[in-house]
């Protein structure tokens, strides 16, 4: 007779079949950027309350997590913290652009499915000069458009739903506007539209930054860009852009609305659904 090791092969239940995969310990150092596992908080390490860690996120906000096993996610991967031997020290933070809380040595998450849509590339340079460190951290990729006379079916396109958000920056979204029409027709809760007062994104950066009083008044019919220009007396709209562009070194350059219109998207877009 066959016996039941011969006949079915090695036994199933020999070796280490019990042994469960064990969430790795991670001491809490200063400026470790983790996120809560439940909520989807996420934040650098700042301190410790009694057996709780204390999180910070860019915009500044601080919330305090109990210290359970496999609580929190390190690269998309769960950890359990562990307080270190000595409690951190917080050094003096660094701003980024944008004015939010530096992170050092974190690498750029993983593109998520969510994206945020700008008109052109203009717009996702200032973009990127300004949120660039922080959409590398939250992991969201700016993308730009060829203006937004299609934007209803673009948004299809991109069928936007849970996990995957779209976020869109929309120049002269004000009432009455062509703009305002095209965004009217964008009906999903997962799509936040929204944008800002100015003809174009140029006009979003102060006029100070730029070494000039106050943006050209351009008569109707007439392209903004070129009229700009003209006043300027630039010839090229590409060596006024690269001027403008260089001037622009943090959000104390850009006019509020922009900075209002660009921290509600990336808030939308990064919001776990």
């Amino acid at each position: 007779m066959i016996g039941m090791a011969g006949r079915y092969g090695e036994d199933v239940l020999a070796g280490d079949w019990r042994r469960r995969k064990v969430t790795p310990e991670v001491d809490a150092e200063p400026d470790l950027v983790v996120e809560d596992a439940d909520s989807g908080f996420c934040g650098a390490v700042v301190g410790f309350e009694a057996s709780a860690v204390v999180l910070e996120d860019r915009h500044g906000r601080r919330r305090v997590f109990p210290l359970l096993p496999a609580a929190f996610l390190l690269d998309g991967e769960p950890v359990t913290l562990r307080r270190p031997a000595r409690a951190p020290v917080p050094a003096a933070r660094r701003r980024t652009a944008s004015g939010s809380i530096a992170v050092a040595d974190v690498r750029a998450r993983v593109a998520k499915a969510s994206r945020i849509w700008v008109e052109g590339v203009h717009d996702a340079a200032l973009v990127e000069r300004i949120w660039g460190d922080d959409l590398r951290i939250e992991g969201v990729v700016v993308e730009p458009l060829d203006g937004i006379d299609a934007l209803d079916a673009e948004v299809r396109g991109f069928g936007p739903g849970p996990g995957r958000r779209l976020g869109v920056l929309v120049d002269h979204l004000v009432p009455g506007s062509k703009e305002s029409r095209l965004v009217a027709r964008v009906d999903s809760p997962y799509v936040l539209v929204t944008g800002h007062p100015y003809v174009d994104v140029w006009q979003a950066v102060k006029p100070a930054a730029v070494g000039i009083r106050a943006w050209p008044v351009v008569p109707p019919g007439r392209p903004w860009k070129e009229g700009v220009c003209a006043a300027l007396g630039v010839a090229e709209p590409a060596e006024l852009w690269r001027r403008i562009l260089s001037r622009v070194d943090s959000f104390a350059d850009v006019e509020t609305p922009l900075i209002n219109a660009m921290e509600r998207l990336i808030d939308f877009v990064t919001e776990p659904d």
